[in-house]
């Protein structure tokens, strides 16, 4: 009884690292945003007014005219021939 016990007790503190939502960096290691549908999330890209998410921001894969949002641009998510 201690093992199964023992054994959901461990499964439970795993599951919030297993909850957690995929993050994108770009190609320097800069952190752009949590890559999930949650539009309440402060650092979610879906958020329209945080800081990753917002068509705005310079640091938003969003942002058509950012660094890291242009088709143009060399780290660009719309640039196909981007690294």
């Amino acid at each position: 009884m201690k093992r199964i016990i023992l054994a959901a007790v461990l499964a439970t503190m795993a599951l919030p690292a297993l909850a957690q939502s995929p993050r994108v960096y770009a190609p320097d290691g800069t952190y752009l945003g949590n890559l999930n549908s949650n539009q309440f999330d402060p650092n979610s890209v879906s958020n329209p007014f945080g800081r990753y998410g917002s068509e705005f921001s310079s640091d938003s894969i969003n942002n058509r005219f950012g660094r890291y949002g242009s088709e143009f641009s060399s780290e660009g998510v719309r640039n196909p021939y981007a690294r």
